[in-house]
């Protein structure tokens, strides 16, 4: 497989920043997979005097692992990572080459004072914009600890393999053998499923803040750059930095730019958060909010924080159906991300849950890589853009079923089945299929909460035009309140709005307090 000439300059580019020689192992045979893989390593050394090639045996084949001379890194990557993996190899050339890894000191340590030997394997696809993030972590940590190893493997590529294991999603990570995560990991998050988190210890010593804002996504991130440019003392604190966007594809509508990614966006996010002084604090999950003097949001790790003000922008998650079988198969059919895991169901039957744009617009997606889709929409009409109808309707191995409503996924020890009830005349179905992605809208991240600010039926946080709760000096923005509509662009206006009411609010709190 040629690179286009796009990719070779930018490849180029990044080569020249190599810091070391670098021997690339080449496990190949005659298969089509193998030329692909060894057209694309004969262009490296084509086009770097610092890398080389050698024949190997590996334990996979097609394969190459990526090493100093003379001195093995644990890096392999089996299959051809190009597409979104693209990035995962130029920064796996550059660390091994002696360049350092871009992440905390702090990290560092923890990655090298692991002792036991550490073997990951992880099953991803080239389509996958959630699997990079794992596979550079792992990566990383390979490149800093000689008692680790990762062996990326495209699932497109191994595909025995990966059915052997009935793995139906990716990013999927095995470690010594066994299941060990799935989905979308930072190397923190890693680090934590090995043991190594926060406790409250490390929180004792954190005066009072001026905003401390709640979740990392669009939200989040705005009201956070809002604050800290006032010159005023602000915290972040968040499950994930990026919230719902890290599990994006495409985005097309954020106003100036025509397109990008929700990684991409995601990373530009906190990179920008990070150039002011803000104290992010990741990986924690709030579990209480209360008001006294001052706001506390108390952690699950048990640690309090306080501030004047808080900005809840916890944003949500995707709604589950609520049907026996959907939780027991979970990564075992039952899908949430067709981007990520459509190639696993290549030449499959699989089903669409919801007729909204999201649905729609999977059901496109999914009717080009697998044999057949089945729309299931619980109401009497698709709620999805024309536009999008039209293109679905015109497909030949898609059809829609409305007035659906899902009963049951069924299966053993996957998902074999979806079962429904047509909701015109009473009956009963079922259709015998692989895998079923559901797509019927969001749902808040606000149950932690409680009754400690007004929520809507929907879980809602009821806020007013300045984004203030009904409690004094707490704010909400995004996807968790009760915004008219869930857009990036209008959840960082909302954050913005919020940031500036509770600069505002504090503003205001200490006139009155010196009046009294």
């Amino acid at each position: 497989m040629a690179l286009d000439a796009q990719i070779k300059q930018q490849l180029a580019q990044y080569l020249e920043l190599m810091e070391g020689d670098v021997v690339l192992k080449v496990s190949a045979g005659t298969d089509k997979a193998s030329q692909e893989m060894t057209a694309l390593t004969d262009e490296l050394t084509a086009m770097s005097s610092r890398i080389k090639v050698e024949q190997a045996e590996l334990e996979r084949t097609p394969s190459f692992s990526v090493n100093r001379p003379g001195e093995e890194s644990g890096i392999v990557f089996s299959g051809t990572p190009l597409g979104h993996e693209f990035t995962s190899l130029v920064l796996a050339l550059l660390q091994v080459s002696g360049r350092a890894p871009k992440v905390d000191e702090k990290v560092v340590k923890q990655v090298k004072n692991i002792k036991d030997e550490l073997h990951f394997v992880s099953y991803i696809s080239l389509t996958c914009q959630n699997c990079p993030e794992v596979v550079q972590a792992l990566n990383t940590m390979s490149v800093l600890n000689p008692n680790i190893t990762h062996t990326m493997v495209d699932g497109a590529v191994f595909k025995e393999e990966v059915e052997s294991k009935n793995i139906m999603a990716v990013p999927t990570v095995y470690l010594n053998g066994e299941p060990f995560t799935n989905g979308r990991k930072t190397i923190e998050e890693i680090l934590a499923e090995l043991g190594s988190t926060a406790d409250a210890s490390e929180f004792e010593d954190k005066e009072p803040f001026d905003v401390l804002v709640v979740g990392g996504g669009p939200a989040g991130a705005s009201a956070a750059i809002y604050a800290a440019r006032k010159g005023i003392r602000t915290g972040v604190v968040a499950e994930r930095f990026g919230g719902q966007i890290l599990d994006t594809a495409a985005i097309e509508n954020f106003i100036s730019v025509k397109h990008t990614e929700g990684p991409k966006l995601a990373a530009s996010l906190e990179e920008h958060v990070k150039e002011y002084n803000v104290d992010v604090m990741n990986l924690q999950r709030a579990k209480r909010l209360e008001k006294k003097d001052l706001v506390e949001i108390e952690l699950e790790n048990g640690a309090v924080l306080k501030s004047k003000t808080v900005i809840l922008a916890t944003g949500a998650r995707w709604r589950n159906i609520g049907v026996p079988g959907e939780a027991e198969f979970r990564n075992k059919g039952v899908a949430y991300c067709p981007h990520c895991d459509g190639p696993l169901f290549e030449g499959k039957d699989v089903a669409v849950v919801g007729g909204g744009n999201s649905g729609i617009e999977a059901a496109i997606d999914l009717a080009g890589i697998t044999n057949h889709v089945t729309v299931l929409e619980f109401g009497s009409e698709l709620r999805a853009d024309s536009v999008l109808q039209d293109r679905l309707y015109s497909l030949p191995n898609v059809t829609v079923v409305k007035n659906a409503q899902t009963t049951e996924i069924t299966g053993t020890d996957k998902v074999n089945g979806i079962s429904y009830i047509d909701r015109e005349t009473g009956e009963e179905k079922h259709v015998e299929l692989s895998g079923v992605f559901v797509q019927i809208g969001l749902v808040p991240n606000t149950d932690w909460l409680g009754d400690s600010v007004e929520r809507n039926r929907a879980g809602e946080i009821m806020v007013d035009k300045r984004g203030a709760t009904n409690v004094p000096g707490v704010f909400a923005a995004g996807d968790c309140s009760d915004s008219a509509f869930k857009q990036i662009i209008i959840s960082m206006g909302a954050g913005a709005t919020a940031s500036l009411s509770a600069f505002d609010y504090i503003v205001r709190s200490q006139v009155e307090t010196v009046k009294a």
